[in-house]
């Protein structure tokens, strides 16, 4: 078995690092001190492909495999965790939910505006003791 990226996944990687040098961690400490989000972050990363990469083209998505999803995802952590975070949850818990077990309705009215950047979702946390 070859583990060796491919040249498409070289170059994602690449845009990816790129990406967290130059746009998320000259801010990142600002906004951690702050206690707020780097929400100026999302067009880009939408503009990028970021928030629909794994989602086909026909959704609006990049129509790119998990492996790029990972590649983004390490070089996302590799500036900010909760940047990260917001791919994860993105994805993870909304867009590929909904591609995977949605009614042809649902992805066409919900998918591309996660893609897009139009809607970003998100989900709250309570345990006992912590949380809300």
């Amino acid at each position: 078995m070859d583990f060796r990226l491919s040249d498409e996944h070289k170059m994602i990687e690449k845009m990816a690092y790129d990406f967290t040098r130059k746009e998320v961690m000259p801010i990142i400490k600002e906004h951690d001190r702050n206690h707020t989000y780097p929400h100026e972050l999302l067009p880009k990363m939408a503009e990028l492909g970021f928030l629909g990469v794994c989602l086909p083209v026909r959704y609006g998505g990049a129509g790119l495999d998990y492996i790029a999803l990972g590649i983004i995802s390490e070089a996302l952590e590799y500036g900010d965790s909760s940047v990260r975070e917001t791919i994860a949850v993105h994805l993870g818990l909304h867009a590929l939910p909904i591609f995977q077990w949605g009614t042809e309705e649902q992805k066409r009215e919900f998918l591309p505006p996660l893609a897009r950047g139009e809607h970003i979702a998100c989900f709250g946390l309570t345990e006992p003791g912590a949380g809300s």
